[in-house]
């Protein structure tokens, strides 16, 4: 964990105390590993717990709900992303942020606004999901700082959802890994599997949050495209990227598209690496 963003506020090992007096029903989860004490992260129920007790301990996000078939996005990871959007945009007031596939949880609007005081505009596919993160605002007192929209053509990121006078301070995204369903699916086999248990919904997720026709790769190009088809729609535009070889084929179409900056921020994020891509017209 020491090598999460020195802002980040778990960079060291999680305080139980705080965690059980703040959240009591953690306490039930809690179980001491060699002479510490932590949650089985091999269990989805003690996972979602876990990081909703994260969110009331240190955001003061009292409400936090969703399906189990929904992705539990980690705290301490989505609110790196936060961090390191926030260094990139330096002295910028008035932070307003497009969060591109938002999802049920409405993690990073609701992190970036605790955080930062930010403001928010979430996009999703699904108008499920939507109606989800929309009570996660309500009952957060949020509705002020933060703003749904449903994009109703799935092959669209940017298309058909910006408005003429939309002007955003950042975009922010963490696209579908896989190109598939079946690939998804094989993917969370495996993890069950390198756990040593069956819990398949430890990795739950719909369709799309988890895959995209194409890939990662395919859904990049596309958010890239579109962006060059407004390019004062925002000073920044953003991405998570899971692979390294989807950095270059993205820079090198970025120079096509008449991008004037482009660069990649590092996030280690303990044993597992990825990047940001960031570009401006």
């Amino acid at each position: 964990m020491k090598s999460l963003h020195p802002n980040n506020l778990h960079n060291s090992d999680y305080n139980f105390t705080v965690l059980k007096e703040k959240y009591p029903k953690i306490g039930k989860f809690v179980v001491e590993k060699f002479g510490k004490e932590t949650i089985e992260f091999s269990d989805p129920v003690a996972v979602k717990e876990f990081n909703k007790a994260l969110l009331l301990a240190y955001y003061n996000i009292k409400y936090w709900e969703f399906p189990d078939t929904n992705l539990c996005p980690p705290v301490p990871g989505r609110v790196d992303y936060i961090h390191y959007l926030a260094d990139l945009l330096g002295n910028e007031k008035n932070v307003k942020v497009l969060d591109i596939g938002t999802g049920a949880s409405c993690i990073y609007p609701l992190l970036g606004n605790a955080v930062y005081n930010w403001n928010f505009i979430g996009t999703d596919i699904d108008a499920d999901s939507l109606k989800i993160a929309q009570k996660n605002i309500d009952n957060n007192n949020l509705g002020n700082s933060i703003e749904l929209r449903f994009q109703k053509d799935e092959t669209n990121i940017l298309k058909g959802l910006l408005q003429p006078n939309d002007s955003f301070t950042a975009m922010m995204c963490n696209p579908p890994f896989y190109k598939s369903e079946e690939e998804a699916r094989g993917a969370n086999r495996r993890k069950s599997r390198n756990l040593g248990n069956n819990a398949v919904r430890n990795f739950a997720g719909n369709s799309n949050e988890l895959w995209y026709v194409g890939g990662e790769k395919a859904f990049l190009h596309t958010y890239l495209y579109e962006s060059s088809l407004y390019p004062k729609a925002s000073k920044w535009f953003t991405s998570l990227v899971s692979k390294k070889e989807n950095i270059k084929s993205l820079e090198n179409s970025s120079k096509k598209l008449g991008v004037t900056e482009f660069k990649v921020i590092s996030m280690n994020q303990g044993n597992k690496v990825t990047r940001i891509a960031c570009w401006r017209f």
